[in-house]
């Protein structure tokens, strides 16, 4: 499946994938590099931390512009403060845009958490609800929001777009558009439902550690043999190495709290050196 191209960051042959011409190639190149995103990553996982499916739907609300690792360290004086939708929806604005001020944009974030807590309290008896269509009519709630909190909260298959998961789609040819809910439908053309909350878990995971935005590690990418875009980053091992983030470079995770299978060590807490 691989052919030896040229035009890699530093002009040296690298070798590539060559893009399928069906469709039945790409759904067999997709679910290949799925496969072997399973070996790298198999301790893959929600990189927030939560207890519960409302810790997680506002930890998702509130990692937007920001990283999960400045939200896990902002959560745990959250919800000891406020730890259901009745304490949060009661709280003064102020006192709660203090706690939520590292996270970035928190007076806004701040309106979403108030708003979206009242109405589950309203609407919802206090209970985050398990469906995608209720899920989209909480303030501040939206598909991508959505997807994550029914893929790791409620057990329901979902595809989450985020930055990574577009970025990458692309890269390995899924897909073409930039558009969020395109992206969604393509990818989720190429593999059975079952597989579509992991699939996110580990295109993310990727994403994050090895196929950044601006400088991906293809030189040190376990999966550069089945990329089409392999040679658009650093190609030199080497160098390539010293791009890795996280656990793949030796460094902390995001989660202070992470499953028990993750190699890698835990974030420190906020304001620890």
């Amino acid at each position: 499946m691989a052919t030896s191209g040229t035009g890699g960051a530093q002009g040296r042959p690298v070798r590539k994938a060559k893009p399928p011409q069906t469709h039945t190639g790409l759904v067999r190149q997709a679910r290949k590099i799925y496969r072997e995103l399973g070996e790298v990553y198999p301790y893959a996982h929600p990189e927030l931390d939560f207890e519960n499916p409302f810790q997680l739907l506002i930890a998702t609300v509130l990692s937007a512009q920001t990283t999960d690792l400045r939200v896990n360290q902002t959560t745990p004086a959250l919800f000891a403060k406020y730890p259901t939708p009745e304490d949060m929806a009661a709280a003064d604005p102020e006192e709660l845009e203090q706690i939520l001020r590292p996270t970035g944009f928190f007076r806004a974030k701040a309106r979403s958490v108030l708003g979206l807590s009242a109405a589950l309290r309203d609407n919802f008896g206090g209970e985050v609800p398990g469906n995608l269509a209720d899920l989209v009519t909480l303030p501040g709630v939206g598909r991508k929001t959505a997807n994550v909190v029914l893929g790791n909260a409620f057990g329901v298959p979902g595809i989450t777009v985020d930055t990574h998961f577009g970025r990458l789609s692309r890269r390995f040819g899924w897909t073409t558009s930039e558009d969020p809910e395109q992206v969604e439908k393509d990818v989720a053309a190429l593999f059975p439902k079952s597989d579509w909350t992991m699939l996110s878990h580990r295109v993310v995971f990727h994403g994050r550690r090895i196929c950044h935005a601006r400088k991906p590690a293809c030189g040190a990418c376990p999966i550069a043999h089945l990329c089409p875009s392999n040679g658009i980053g650093e190609i030199d091992p080497d160098k390539a190495a010293k791009l890795l983030k996280y656990e793949k470079g030796g460094f902390p995770g995001q989660r202070l709290n992470p499953p028990p299978d993750y190699p890698g060590k835990a974030a420190p807490p906020l304001g620890a050196s």
